[in-house]
């Protein structure tokens, strides 16, 4: 009797055991799940910066190089203006 006492306990130790590690697995799956994505939304969102990132400097090299446009026109005209007052004297 002492032996079938003992195998139960042996029984129901590694049945609580058992209920134990799947448990745990179980939670574990799902915080890597979780985990997951929440990597990738942040990708996502990195992905979204980067390509807002883009546009924004395509803008300002655009803007840059229509003031460097405007800026060689009006030193052109300075320079005519300049020749011109230079023929008045």
């Amino acid at each position: 009797m002492a032996d079938q006492d003992y195998a139960g306990v042996l029984a129901a130790g590694f049945g609580t055991a058992g209920v134990f590690a799947l448990l745990i697995v179980v939670v574990w799956q799902i915080a890597a799940t979780w985990r997951a994505r929440m990597l990738m939304t942040r990708e996502v969102e990195y992905k979204k910066l980067a390509s807002k990132y883009a546009e924004l400097l395509e803008d300002n090299t655009a803007i840059l190089q229509r003031y460097t446009d405007e800026l060689a026109d009006t030193r052109k005209s300075l320079a005519s203006m300049e020749r011109m007052m230079r023929e008045v004297e």
